[in-house]
Parts: C-alpha cells; structure tokens; sequence
C-alpha cells in the first residue's frame, strides 16, 4: 500500500509531466481534490477518478473540509495503493498535502512536483522570481491586519479564490500600501484564458474575472519604505569605514538625543500636525535603530529579540483579545495588565519591589510623575473620598503658599500646591502635563501676536504699556488664539 501526490500542472494538461502522466496511466484509483481543473477531462483513461468536490459543496469550512480529504486519502492509501491529484505542484499552497505528509505514519509517500502556478505567472507579469519575490497565501493573508510583506520587494499572493477573500485581502494591504497603488491579478496563469488585469489596490474585489485560479501581483511600494532596508541603513552607518560619529555613538551617549526627539514628538502631536508628526517619528525610531545596532555590535541583543520580546509581552498581556477571557471596559484592561505584570515579575524571579510606586521612572517629567505617583497610591485607596475634599485641599495649599513665612518656605509650599493640583486634575480625568504644554503653547500664540503687533507699527515691545499689551492680548483670544 502505497500514497503517491501528484502535481496537475497549473491548468494545460501539456503541462502535465511525463512522470506524472505515468503514475496516473497505472493507477488504479485517483482521488482529485478538485475535478474542476482543466486538465481533468485529458487525462489517462482506465483509472476510477474520484473527486472532493461534494466536500466543497457541502461545507464552507476550510479546515473541516482539508480534515475529510485527508482522512479519506489516508485510509484508501491504507488499504491499497492510491494517487492523490492536484492542481499545480503539490508543494505550493496545497494544504492538504501538509496534512497528508503530517499524518500519515509510516506510509510510503512518493511526491511526484508539477509546475505551479508561479510558473506561468511569472512570465504573464514578465518579473524575474529571485528579484525578491515574495510568495504568500492569500487566505493567511486575508486573516491578518498588516500583511506579512517586505514592501521593497514584489509578493505574489496565490488563491485569491473569489471576491469575498479579495475583499478581506484589500483592507488587509491597505494597512501598508496606498489605496490607489497598483496592482495586478493574475487569471488562470498557465489555463485557457489566463490573463493580467492591472487595477488600483481598493478595486480589487470589484473584478468580475476573479474565481478558483486568480492570483495577486503587489509591486514593490518603493520608496526604501521597508523596516528591513532601515536596519540596513543604520547598520551602514555604523559599519568599519563608514560615518565616524555614528560608530563612535554608545547607549550613554546618545541618551540626550532619545530624550530631545521624544520631546519633538510631543510637540508634533501637540500642534496636530500630521507631516511633522511622521518625521518626528521617523527621528525617534533613527534613535531606537542605532540603540538596537550598538547591542548587535557589542553582542547584548538584536532587532529581532527586541520585536519578538514586545510581541510575545502585547499577547501575553492582552488574553481578553488572544484567548478566552472576557472584560468588561478599559479599566478591567488595565487591572488585568497590572496582574499580568506582577505575575511575570514573580515568575522572572524579579525581587518584590519595596513600594507600590517603584517601577514609575524617576525620569518622568514632575508633573507626570506626580500623576503617576497619585494615581499609584490610590489603587489601594489612599485618595480622597470626593472631589470636593480635593479642592478644599488646594485652597488649603494656596493659603499656606501664601502665608508661607520665607523663601525656602514658598519654595516648598509651591510644590505642594502643585502637587494637590496634579491630584485635582487627575480627579478631573485632565491628564496634568498635556493640560500645561496646551497651556504653554496657547501663551506662546498670544503673546507672539503681541510681538507682531508691535514689529508692524514699529515701536519695540518695552515701550508699550501693559494696558496696551492687555488689549492685544484680548484681541489674540478674540481671534481663538
């Protein structure tokens, strides 16, 4: 008893080898995942071919119908000897093949190649395949929410079966590549009436053509648009006989610049600004690249390490999104995440902090550090009962900031004001150091219209008055500045 997978050839049966065309000639009975092939009704007479296409038919699950194929073939294969048909090769996107090679325990299996699809789609799109290509399913695809594509090079995605998984597929590449980019289906690459339909990205499933033998061609994005090619320019620069300064560059000493292109960030964000937005992030992650190369360069960690620690930590701690628990809203989230954290502290054999507020970086910024130290401590209920007790706390503080006999004195009341304004806010839901910077950069806005006002009519600043300065300073939020 013997199993022996033979590959149809992408749709032309003189495409069909020799040796698959003479294990078909002497079998005695053929199992067809499909008898919708073209090259079905040429082949050898004598065998009794038997198709899975009632199993197509009758389900819509993929993974139940791959499960009836396969235990089928199997146990025919068990009892004599049997040749599994299939479209194209059998070691391109033929699940079942997998499964059957998986599964089958000892059985002799002979794998008989056929030309795929890739074949006569390569030269429909007139494309080289060590170019880089890319070579995906559509299906796995389709499932995800960024595709698993390097957008410098060109992907060919196979078994783009119909307008639904077309449609599924689209909004999944949109995640990467414009809506308006151009793409191309490949039709019955290797069949009668194959053909190339070329189309901007969001009509794909719009095409009338698409059915079991269409397939997706994406060009490269260009551009060097890829996290790949960005490591490789970083690692450029960092290379022997390249930039002296970025080889001179350690953790340490580029901490200032982290810092400065964080704050950049913020200011992008804060000004709402897309385009600026994109460059900021763009010199925040130059930041990131060059950390992670030192640690490459002096053998600490790679990129790779560092993505597949932040993946493993995002599933880990979000099983309300990849496993089977149920929240209620954001703050269950956050209890959950906390617990999570605490649980893999332990498991690290990462000693019990001292207090609830260590682990809050000492770095922060004071205002931000305030609120995280106030929103720490009131987990445990170390807060005030209601807001009104809050307020009459910041009048408290006030007066004594006021009253406060001297320097050091207000020195040290000032801060405490702050600080009860911070838990003030943060009874508020007003996140404090977003609340300032909106206030700094409204200031900014009018006192510049202030300056301006003064350069137009040609008088400096010092010698107008404060009730002048007043006035424009009114019309400068009359304006909504």
């Amino acid at each position: 008893m013997t199993l022996t997978i033979v590959g149809l050839g992408p749709g032309s049966v003189d495409d069909l080898t020799r040796r698959a065309w003479r294990a078909l000639e002497h079998a005695s009975l053929v199992y067809l995942r499909t008898s919708q092939h073209p090259c079905v009704p040429y082949l050898p007479a004598g065998p009794d071919y038997r198709s899975f296409d009632q199993v197509y038919e009758s389900s819509g699950d993929f993974e139940h119908i791959y499960t009836v194929i396969v235990d089928q073939v199997l146990e025919a294969a068990r009892q004599a000897s049997v040749v599994y048909a299939v479209p194209g090769d059998p070691r391109v996107a033929e699940s079942t093949v997998t499964r059957l090679l998986a599964a089958a325990q000892g059985l002799p299996i002979e794998v008989i190649s056929g030309i795929s699809f890739i074949e006569p789609a390569l030269r429909l799109l007139g494309i080289d395949a060590l170019d880089g290509l890319q070579i995906l399913d559509a299906l796995d695809v389709a499932a995800l929410h960024h595709p698993p594509i390097n957008p410098d090079y060109p992907a060919l995605l196979g078994q783009v079966y119909n307008r639904a998984v077309a449609s599924d597929l689209k909004l999944t590449l949109m995640n990467q590549y414009p809506d308006e980019f151009e793409v191309v289906l490949v039709h019955r690459a290797g069949a009668t009436g194959e053909g190339i339909e070329r189309l901007p990205l969001y009509e794909i499933d719009h095409s009338a053509r698409i059915q079991h033998l269409t397939a997706l061609y994406v060009p490269p994005l260009g551009g060097m648009s890829s996290f790949e090619r960005f490591q490789e320019t970083i690692a450029h620069l960092r290379a022997p006989e390249d930039c002296p300064w970025d080889r001179q560059q350690t953790h340490l000493s580029l901490r200032k610049y982290l810092l400065e292109e964080a704050y950049e960030v913020l200011e992008a964000i804060d000004a709402e600004d897309p385009a600026a937005l994109r460059e900021e992030l763009g010199d925040l992650l130059l930041q990131i690249g060059l950390h992670v190369q030192i640690a490459v360069d002096d053998g600490e960690f790679q990129m790779a390490d560092v993505l597949s620690a932040i993946n493993r930590k995002l599933i880990r701690r979000h099983p309300h999104v990849w496993g089977a628990l149920d929240v209620d809203g954001a703050e269950q989230v956050v209890a959950n995440w906390e617990a999570i954290k605490q649980e893999e502290r332990s498991a690290g054999g990462e000693p019990q902090r001292a207090s609830l507020l260590d682990g809050i970086p000492k770095g922060l910024p004071a205002l931000l550090q305030a609120y995280e130290y106030t929103a720490r401590a009131a987990k445990p209920g170390f807060d005030w009962p209601n807001i009104e007790q809050v307020v009459a706390k910041v009048r408290e503080e006030l007066e004594e900031a006021l009253s406060a006999p001297d320097a050091d004195a207000r020195a040290e009341e000032i801060g405490d004001l702050l600080f009860v304004i911070v838990n003030w806010a943060r009874w508020l839901n007003v996140e404090p150091e977003s609340a300032l910077r909106a206030a700094n950069a409204k200031f900014y806005r009018r006192f510049r219209f202030i300056e301006q006002a003064a350069a137009a009519q040609g008088r400096s600043l010092s010698d107008w008055s404060l009730d002048e300065m007043d006035a424009l300073w009114e019309q400068a939020k009359a304006q909504g500045l």
